[in-house]
């Protein structure tokens, strides 16, 4: 067993790509018409489905990340070398900005900023 995919539900999947892409540098991997598509982010896979495709898929309804006023109890982690132009590059992207960057006791640089979609992303560096 192994970790493949976070999938996640989003109003306009075109978007949410084009979001990560300017903010992170994250390239599009694959799009399946206007429904699905992924981004080329390593070993497992950050992908973003219509919510379309997620009343197909969850036919009792879920909780959209765009309908919660405060970010879901999850996150995605990017990591990176410099936590603080990712930070101010996020925001210029459309990011807003939850948590300014910080120096962690245990020697990580962490912040947090929300997607235009509603999805909470921590920006770090390498642990240890």
């Amino acid at each position: 067993m192994k970790f493949g995919y976070t999938i996640i539900y989003v109003q306009n999947v075109s978007t949410a790509l084009a979001f990560f892409e300017k903010a992170f540098g994250l390239q599009t991997r694959f799009i399946l018409e206007s429904n699905y598509g992924e981004l080329c982010t390593g070993e497992t896979t950050l992908s973003f489905a219509s919510h379309d495709l997620g009343a197909k898929n969850l036919p009792e309804g879920y909780i959209s990340v765009e309908s919660s006023p405060k970010p879901l109890g999850m996150e995605i982690a990017l990591v990176t070398e410099d936590v603080d132009a990712a930070h101010q590059q996020a925001i210029s992207a459309g990011a807003t900005e939850i948590s300014t960057p910080v120096q962690k006791p245990w020697g990580q640089r962490v912040s947090y900023v929300r997607s235009p979609e509603g999805i909470l992303i921590e920006l770090c560096t390498p642990v240890g």
